[in-house]
């Protein structure tokens, strides 16, 4: 009972909120990682049906999804079809989609759930905190005002407010 209160027996100043899966995640749940063997989970997700995996958009050369470790409601990423790690590696019909996609992403968002503004960007390698870095992949995360509240920023916990599956079809519908 002594650890559950404190080293000294007394209850602490904090109060803690529990966000066991994201354990999961920093320990490689669903990410290529050397000495797992997991598929690239952007290459699986086209195999899989829209709802299934949560695909918001397909297009020719990359296609809209949901991320399953959202930094907001409503983020999404925007991914090659093709297995490619870097912005180079693009030809120009697939970086050209990537913009384009990127671009009707936020204005969906904006007419689904009306941000304040956004968060775009492309991590380039595992040092630059690339969770899946073999696969290149658009991060658009859309943003509020106050959304880095004490939440996040003291409680290292997100809160959000619908299940990527509604997400999804919210989305989608307004695609």
């Amino acid at each position: 009972m002594t650890d559950l209160l404190g080293g000294a027996g007394m209850p602490d100043a904090w109060q803690r909120l529990w966000a066991p899966h994201r354990m999961e995640y920093l320990k490689g749940e669903n990410r290529p990682l050397e000495g797992n063997d997991i598929e690239c989970p952007f290459c699986r997700i086209p195999s899989l049906s829209d709802e299934d995996g949560l695909i918001v958009y397909r297009g020719v050369h990359a296609y809209v999804v949901m991320n399953l470790y959202p930094y907001n409601a409503g983020h999404l990423l925007v991914c090659a079809f093709r297995h490619v790690a870097d912005l180079t590696d693009l030809n120009e019909d697939e970086r050209n989609e990537i913009s384009a996609l990127t671009a009707h992403a936020m204005k969906t968002l904006r007419k689904v759930s009306n941000p304040a503004g956004f968060n775009l960007g492309m991590n380039q390698g595992a040092v630059s905190g690339a969770g899946v870095a073999d696969h290149i992949h658009q991060h658009v995360v859309p943003r509020w005002s106050g959304d880095a509240n004490f939440m996040p920023v003291i409680g290292q916990t997100k809160v959000l407010p619908q299940l990527l599956s509604k997400t999804r079809d919210d989305l989608a519908g307004a695609w």
